[in-house]
């Protein structure tokens, strides 16, 4: 029976939200069906996990994250490890005596991502932090001195040229930077882009001949900030745009188009048909009005830039409240079928409880049932081969078994996307709710 103190705290530190107190090695994990003998390399999600056991909003606690080795049909560990940036291990603060903002700070808590085989944990509000292959923090990474902002926790890899586009926002000028990482590793392009005002700029999206930018009217507080508070909140009087840059071009080159007032966290992805740009995202119509610890939801919806008009289609294409869009990263800013999605019947501070297929050529939506008490987090895809089709592959992610109070790590065929899964491995632990992470198959 849940205790009525517990039900006082926020959503984000009660239930399966809640920290876990204790990093753990789990060996040779029990496995109930086959692990496809392909898949070989690692699961690995970033989520928050303040170490105090409280933080004062979702988005702030501690990173930790939470990795699956899977190796010649076997599930040989599993690893948690908070990312031992410089705010866990110190009493330090991300914003100095003299108000200049320290990147080295930050909780590291949102994202896991691979490139040119180093492994960085990210978070928006400062640098990369780097991982070893068991998950070991090896420590702050900037390009070399080269990066001067902070890094975006999304960057997009493009799957024909192999670069890593990303940006950094900030409360100060310049408030909005474009950044571009060639397949080697290295930063060989910054370009400020001007917008009117602090915003948070979460994500972005690539195609094969632009970058697209979501200029949205999520605005810097320095109000909340004293107050303790996240700082960000929604303003009625900032407008709403996308913006168009040419790949390789200039920040004097964006074009910015007019949209209705919305947000966005997550685009599922971009791709240019003619002339005409489409960029699919999950949209919030508001968020945050009654301050940055309420949620609301969202649902896939479509964007259509048409550049010779200076005009942009608006349309649903889903009423189900959705979040964390995947697709086959093979398919990052090109024309696609298939998408993923984590569903509930509310608001994303609810638990998920189903994982949902699109298919934007037949416009079908499968969902995916986990079971009676049974959660799904983001679901990451796996090509089943270099060769196979969109949708011949495996869909892997953790699921929270709230009757157990323990998660499992959970392969499904993408392809036979209703039927059972392809194998559970058994955790020893509870996994919380967390953000994002990706396959990754080899890390120096």
């Amino acid at each position: 029976m849940t205790s009525p103190a517990a039900t006082e705290l926020p959503f984000h530190l009660r239930g399966n939200y809640a920290p876990v107190k204790e990093e753990i090695t789990a060996r040779d994990l029990p496995v109930e069906g086959a692990i496809p003998p392909g898949l070989h390399g690692l699961y690995v999600r970033n989520g928050p996990n303040p170490h105090t056991g409280s933080s004062v909003h979702w988005f702030a606690g501690d990173g930790m994250v939470h990795g699956v080795r899977l190796e010649k049909g076997l599930a040989s560990w599993y690893r948690n490890r908070y990312v031992r940036t410089r705010s866990l291990e110190e009493d330090v603060s991300f914003v100095n005596e003299s108000g200049e903002v320290d990147r080295r700070v930050g909780v590291s808590n949102t994202n896991v991502v691979a490139h040119a085989g180093k492994l960085f944990a990210l978070v928006e509000s400062s640098f990369p932090m780097r991982l070893g292959p068991e998950l070991e923090t090896r420590g702050v990474w900037d390009f070399e001195r080269k990066l001067t902002t902070a890094m975006t926790a999304h960057p997009k890899l493009c799957p024909a040229t192999g670069e890593m586009h990303f940006f950094g926002y900030g409360f100060t000028p310049p408030f909005l930077t474009y950044h571009r990482v060639d397949a080697a590793g290295g930063l060989v392009q910054s370009e400020v882009i001007e917008v009117p005002g602090p915003t948070m700029i979460h994500d972005f999206a690539i195609t094969d001949r632009n970058v697209l930018f979501m200029d949205l009217p999520i605005v810097f507080s320095a109000e909340l900030a004293m107050q303790g508070r996240f700082p960000y909140q929604w303003s009625d009087g900032y407008g709403a745009r996308l913006g168009l840059m040419p790949r390789g071009g200039r920040g004097a080159e964006v074009r910015w188009f007019e949209i209705d007032p919305c947000y966005v966290f997550h685009p599922m992805n971009a791709f240019e048909q003619g002339d005409r740009v489409t960029l699919d995202v999950v949209r919030y119509p508001d968020l945050w009005r009654g301050g940055p610890e309420s949620f609301t939801s969202a649902c896939l919806h479509r964007f259509t830039i048409d550049p010779s008009t200076g005009g942009v289609d608006e349309r649903p294409l889903d009423d189900q409240p959705i979040e964390f869009p995947r697709i086959d990263d093979r398919r990052n800013g090109l024309a696609y079928r298939f998408g993923y999605a984590a569903a509930n019947h509310s608001s994303a501070a609810e638990a998920p409880e189903r994982l949902i297929k699109y298919d934007h050529e037949t416009g079908a939506a499968l969902a995916h049932e986990f079971g009676r008490a049974q959660s799904p987090s983001e679901f990451v895809f796996v090509p089943a081969s270099d060769g196979a089709g969109e949708d011949e592959g495996w869909l892997l992610g953790f699921v929270y078994d709230a009757t157990r109070d323990r998660s499992d790590f959970l392969i499904l065929d993408a392809h036979d996307f209703l039927g059972p899964p392809v194998a559970r491995v058994r955790l020893p632990v509870r996994v919380p709710f967390g953000f994002h992470g990706n396959w990754v198959r080899a890390i120096a």
